[in-house]
This record gives structure tokens, C-alpha cells and sequence, in this order.
């Protein structure tokens, strides 16, 4: 069966296709035939027009919507910022622990006792927000359902990663139901309000500051496999017509303000567009891998990429570790060791990481490998995979890793290196530093490589003749 096996049924019904243009309407001819912007739309809804790109981004780049609503999104008092410690989501150099050692944390707690608003904390980020470049990585923890508020974040795409409890979303463009091995997009400017139907929630967020996420170009791949556009699932047109008051919270330069108005921001009756949230399922992802030798590049389990202006380097790349056979040759089959330009921000949504054997990896933790950081499997693992018989083996089913990758380097929060307490003091001490030496040619010092004489001329006035 292609696709994840979910122990709660979806309740929603979907557009499908990532990066379509969708049209969808819940009352029958709201939407305008022929046009955008009628003198009197039907229904006596208002026109707005949402852009995710500037008017004259090239045609196939492009992202808005049009929405036909009740009141427009204008229609709100003035905000005004909120004063809690932890809404502060600043995104700049010095705001950050910028450092090279390899960080791993513990599995980040559950907090039944706050909404989603109220349990985002950033952990790491990059760039600087007010000249929409880089990404802030966040960890949520919730418990209560948010009632009769709703968010947007001014700042960037917030790319959710879902590791416990099922989250049920309301967007302007509609419902998305999600569950952990299921991802979800909330484009930049889209209201949202999130619910926990069967409990507590916790996951991880990339927050994507430079433009939007698409999917990666396959190459001779050819024309299928990885994430295929048909898996994505849109939502259709469903809304709210209430006279209560709604909380509204805008994350605008990693700041969070608040303002109250008298109707729901979930009033759009119809709309059409490129630009709306969406969500997958990862249990439909494709994989590819070697089937001779040699372990593949990381970058063939790209799910969504984030380019930058050089062509094949990523402001981040959402990339995945799902079930899958390794059946490689003669072959170290873990991820060799390796230090990357790149850096690498993981998680863990269930199981164990085949490269990190050794226990410290939890689901629910996380690990930073940053830009030029060495790193690999542990010395248990390389151990095992060095001597393990080479034959047909399947990654366990219930694993499945993830990896937010980026050509910036990353810094941390004081939350994400201090205050959240999970950081493992010991993880290089336990990782790396036992692997042993197995190196069986001649021993050899420096001054076995030292030229004779000092580097002078030999007899025969080349200077070449070594020891």
C-alpha cells in the first residue's frame, strides 16, 4: 500500500496537485466568471487579492489568490505588540550563539497547558527578516485548541513537521487535517487558527524567509518519482459567517502583535489561485536509491527545495529518511562521514536513525550539524555496519527521520542553547571520540616526510630526493 497507514481518518475533502492553479467556491456562483474584481460580486461579497510574489514575477513563478469574502482583511483595529519573553522571534546575526560544535538535543517536551501561539519557541535561524533572506527553525508544544484566534506570520512560509498528536488547521482557503508523517505548508500572510483534536500536539517548523518552496528538479531521474505534484493535497472553500470577537496575531519582524475584531477571519466563500496552503503525506514519497554501490547523496530523499539565486544551492531543502531498502555491495551503507558547506538541522518524527544507532537520537530530539562541522555515524554504528553481512535489508518501517538543510550558517537562541535544557553536553564525547584506530600500514611520524637536508639541493640539483 503506497502511502502512511493513519490511525485517525481524514474529515476533510481536497484539491490535489502542488503548485496548481485551484479554483473552488462553497456557495454555488460566488465565484465571478471571466474576471477578478466585479463592481458588485455575487452574494455581496467583497473581492481581495492576496499576492505571495510581486505583480510582475514571471508567469510561472508567480503566486496569488483571489478571495471572495464577507469582510475584507482590512477590516481590524490597529495591532499591537505583545509583550511575552517568548514572542520574540528575532532573526539576525546578533541575535544568534554563532558556534561549530555539533549540538544534539533531548526529546523537547510536551506542554498540555498553552496553545500553539503560546508553545512556539525558536531553537536556530539564519538571514535577516526584513530583507526576506534565510529561515528561523522553531520547536511547537501545545495542548489547548486555539478558539476564536488566529495567526499569520508576516515573516516567511511556515513549513510544519508534525511528530506528535494530530493538528487540525483552519485557513482562509479552508481545513487541512494533519498527522505526524504528514507535513503541511502556511504560505506567508495566510490566517490560521490550529486545534488538537486527539491531544497534545509537538513538532518542528522551518520558517522559510526567501521566497517559497517548489519541488526539486528531477534530472535523469526523468519524469516521476520523489514527491510527486499529484500526493499534494489543497483545501476546498469553507467559511465562517459569526459576529464574535477574534483575537488576530501577526508575526511581523520576529515580533508577535495582536489585535481584536468583531467578525471571523475565516469568512472567504470562494477563491481562486496559486497561492494556499497545503500538506502531504510523506509515506507517498518515492524513493530512489543505489542499487550497486556506494550510498547516494543525501540529497536524492529531497522532498521540497527553497532555492537561492546559485543555481543548486538551497536556502533550505526539506529533505527525509523514509522506510527503504538498502541493498548496496561492498558497501558502507550508513551515511559516510562528512563535513558539508551545507548546514544540517535533523529530526526525528518516529524509530530510530540507521546512522545513529547508539540511542542518543530520540524521536522528538534534534541534532545541528553546521556549516562545516564534521560529523557521521557513531562509533557503535560504524562498528556494526563495518562487519554487518551484506545482504538485502530494510530500513524499519516505523522510522522516519528528517532534515532541514540550508547554505546559511545557522546560529542558535538563547532558548535553543540554554534555556530549553535538552542540549547533550556529552554528545561528541559519546559519538566520536571512541572510534578506534584500524589503520594496519607502516607507522610513520613527520619526519618521515620531511625532505633531506632541509629542503636544500641534492647532488643533483633538483631538490627532489626525499628520505
Amino acid at each position: 500500500m503506497v502511502g502512511t497507514k493513519f490511525e485517525t481518518p481524514d474529515p476533510y475533502s481536497y484539491q490535489i496537485g502542488f503548485n496548481s492553479y485551484h479554483a473552488t467556491e462553497a456557495v454555488r456562483g460566488a465565484l465571478p466568471i471571466g474576471q477578478n474584481s466585479p463592481q458588485k460580486p455575487a452574494h455581496g461579497l467583497y473581492a481581495e487579492k492576496l499576492s505571495g510574489t510581486s505583480f510582475t514575477t514571471p508567469r510561472s513563478d508567480n503566486k496569488q489568490t483571489w478571495f471572495y469574502r464577507i469582510i475584507p482583511g482590512a477590516a481590524h483595529p490597529e495591532f499591537k505588540p505583545e509583550h511575552n519573553e517568548y514572542y520574540s522571534f528575532k532573526s539576525r546575526t546578533e541575535n544568534f550563539h554563532m558556534i561549530p560544535n555539533q549540538i544534539r538535543w533531548d526529546p523537547f517536551d510536551l506542554d498540555d497547558s498553552v496553545t500553539f501561539i503560546g508553545g512556539l519557541r525558536m531553537l536556530a535561524g539564519a538571514g535577516d527578516i526584513t530583507t526576506k533572506t534565510g529561515l528561523g527553525i522553531y520547536i511547537y508544544a501545545a495542548g489547548k485548541s486555539m478558539e476564536n484566534e488566529a495567526m499569520y506570520s508576516a515573516d516567511g512560509d511556515f513549513l510544519i513537521v508534525p511528530q506528535h498528536g494530530d493538528i487540525d488547521i483552519q485557513t482562509e482557503m479552508g481545513y487541512l487535517y494533519v498527522r505526524p508523517q504528514e507535513i503541511v505548508v502556511i504560505p506567508r500572510g495566510i490566517r490560521f487558527s490550529i486545534r488538537c483534536p486527539t491531544g497534545p500536539i509537538r513538532g518542528y517548523i522551518l520558517e522559510l524567509y526567501s521566497g517559497h518552496f517548489s519541488l526539486p528538479e528531477l534530472g535523469p531521474i526523468g519524469s516521476n518519482c520523489l514527491a510527486n505534484p499529484r500526493d499534494f493535497d489543497a483545501p476546498v472553500a469553507a467559511y465562517e459567517d459569526g459576529d464574535e470577537d477574534y483575537t488576530i496575531y501577526c508575526k511581523f519582524d520576529g515580533r508577535l502583535f495582536s489585535t481584536v475584531q468583531n467578525h471571523s477571519p475565516f469568512d472567504v466563500v470562494a477563491w481562486h489561485g496559486t497561492y494556499y496552503p497545503y500538506k502531504y503525506d510523506l509515506g507517498k514519497f518515492n524513493t530512489i536509491g543505489s542499487v550497486s554501490f556506494d550510498h547516494p547523496d543525501p540529497s536524492i530523499y529531497t522532498v521540497l527545495t527553497a532555492p537561492s539565486d546559485r543555481p543548486g544551492t538551497a536556502i533550505a531543502d526539506f529533505v527525509i529518511f523514509p522506510p527503504r531498502w538498502l541493498v548496496q555491495e561492498d558497501t558502507f551503507r550508513p551515511a559516510w562521514y562528512h563535513r558539508n558547506t551545507m548546514s544540517e538541522f535533523m529530526g526525528l518524527i518516529c524509530g530510530s536513525y540507521d546512522a545513529k544507532e547508539g540511542g542518543g537520537f530520540q524521536p522528538a530530539g534534534a541534532s545541528l550539524h553546521n556549516t562545516m562541522s564534521a560529523h557521521g555515524p557513531d562509533a557503535s554504528t560504524y562498528e556494526k555496519a563495518s562487519n554487518v553481512e551484506l545482504k538485502p535489508t530494510k530500513v524499519s518501517t516505523r522510522s522516519l527521520a528528517f532534515m532541514f538543510e540550508s547554505s546559511m550558517m545557522i546560529g542558535l537562541t538563547d532558548w535553543g542553547l540554554n534555556e530549553c535544557k535538552k542540549v547533550q553536553q556529552a554528545y561528541n564525547k559519546e559519538s566520536w571520540v571512541p572510534l578506534k584506530k584500524h589503520f594496519n600500514g607502516p607507522k610513520q611520524g613527520r619526519a618521515d616526510l620531511l625532505p633531506l637536508n632541509n629542503g636544500k639541493k641534492n647532488g643533483n640539483g633538483n631538490g627532489s630526493e626525499f628520505r
